[in-house]
């Protein structure tokens, strides 16, 4: 019998309006809950209460990572496409950010 793991990757609006990306093998609320009560000196401690708004899940840990890490690497106009569920609009999104730099 095949173990079954997940790993969810999530976007959290903070306080200040910024994102923040992560990955967890836990439950998702859990996590957020630790983001909102655990005393860390971490991006999400001083930018309370952070507020849970996107979350994609995958079978494979280096699939989620791979995720994690290319949304981190996303303008904010993109992140806040993806969290909207606009797909149709992230391509575009990537020229653009292209035509800029």
């Amino acid at each position: 019998m095949a173990m079954h793991f997940e790993m969810t990757v999530y976007i959290l609006r903070c306080a200040d309006g910024s994102y923040y990306v992560g990955s967890t093998k836990q439950e998702v609320e859990a996590r957020i809950w630790e983001h909102n009560n655990l005393p860390l000196d971490s991006y999400t401690a001083r930018r309370r209460p952070v507020e849970l708004v996107f979350t994609e899940s995958y079978e494979r840990i280096t699939d989620a990572i791979s995720r994690e890490r290319q949304i981190k690497g996303w303008s904010r106009r993109k992140k806040e496409a993806l969290i909207a569920l606009a797909y149709e609009t992230l391509p575009e999104l990537s020229r653009r950010s292209h035509l800029i730099s």
